[in-house]
């Protein structure tokens, strides 16, 4: 894995996650494949600016039903269902593109096995770990995933090493903690927080607030997944740590102040809600193996919650 890879398919790329990466990967002068199924969360502005770069080729396809997989080096694979609230009404669909599309993506790698397999780079999550009150999860600890969400994405995860033992397909999971960034989906809590504040609406939150995220910015996601694509190690599980520790209530502190200008009073802003069903307490991860690859984090949450609250400001997504 120490040369360059050139050629990739990038699934989910017009995802929040999976639009940095192939931005970021065109920008290297790769060859990318973009696969994306262009759900709810798909920004159709990002593929006709992907589609002005000539290394890069579009095909609307859902990863369970991908018939078809091209000669490249590595498959990214960003394509998923993530928005854990949505996992608890319905699990059907985080089933499908979760489990069955990663086991898709698997059938097709090693159907190349008289060639060269491409590796299979997974982004999964720290939630596969579940909650940890104290310390850290390391990447050999053991799956115990809490929600609907969290569970689809470590049976994809036991997959992948399946895959590998039986039929020597090649892979890396990537396990990254909460990301943050500009153009991500207001499921989420910053841009969420940000589009209730314009619609004059109360930031619904859970319970007290006092549940712990690790933060990672989403630019922070791709470097890494590059130094571990051209400097790690095959067949293993590499953990992201966005090493900024905050409770859902720092955070939304955090953005009423960048949207006012000013500190504000919460109780005016800010509804607690009932505590989500299987809701974890706080992430850690441990990330030694990545930073020993010369990896760190070039994102400092105190710098970029500013500039991101005011852009979701200035640009609500509906």
């Amino acid at each position: 894995m120490s040369a360059p890879l050139k050629t990739v398919c990038v699934t989910g790329c017009l995802g929040f996650m999976g639009s940095h990466f192939t931005r970021a990967a065109l920008k290297k002068g790769w060859r990318v494949w973009g696969i994306d199924q262009k759900t709810y969360a798909a920004r159709e502005e990002w593929l006709n600016e992907f589609k002005r770069h000539p290394a890069f080729e579009f095909q609307q396809a859902d990863i369970a039903e991908l018939d078809h997989l091209y000669d490249v080096d590595c498959v990214v694979n960003f394509a998923a269902e993530t928005h854990v609230d949505n996992s608890i009404v319905d699990s059907t669909r985080f089933l499908r593109s979760n489990i069955i599309g990663v086991k898709n993506l698997l059938e097709l790698i090693r159907a190349k096995r008289h060639y060269e397999m491409p590796l299979l780079v997974q982004l999964s999550t720290d939630e596969v770990y579940g909650d940890i009150s104290k310390g850290v999860h390391k990447a050999d600890d053991a799956l115990r995933p809490s929600n609907p969400y969290s569970a689809s994405k470590a049976s994809a995860d036991m997959l992948i090493m399946a895959w590998h033992r039986t039929h020597g397909v090649p892979y890396v999971i990537a396990r990254p903690t909460n990301n943050y960034g500009i153009g991500q989906y207001p499921e989420k809590l910053i841009p969420k927080a940000v589009k209730y504040l314009a619609l004059g609406k109360p930031i619904p939150l859970h319970g007290d607030g006092s549940f712990v995220r690790n933060w990672l910015h989403v630019s922070d996601t791709a470097s890494a997944l590059f130094a571990i694509i051209e400097k790690g190690s095959a067949n293993r599980v590499y953990n992201i740590s966005g090493n900024h520790e905050a409770t859902n209530r720092e955070v939304v502190k955090a953005v009423l102040k960048h949207y006012f200008g000013r500190a504000v009073d919460m109780k005016r802003y800010v509804k607690t809600e009932f505590v989500r069903q299987g809701e974890d307490v706080r992430y850690s991860i441990d990330d030694r193996p990545l930073r020993d690859l010369g990896w760190a984090n070039q994102k400092s949450f105190e710098r970029e919650i500013g500039p991101i609250v005011r852009h979701y400001k200035n640009k609500v997504v509906w």
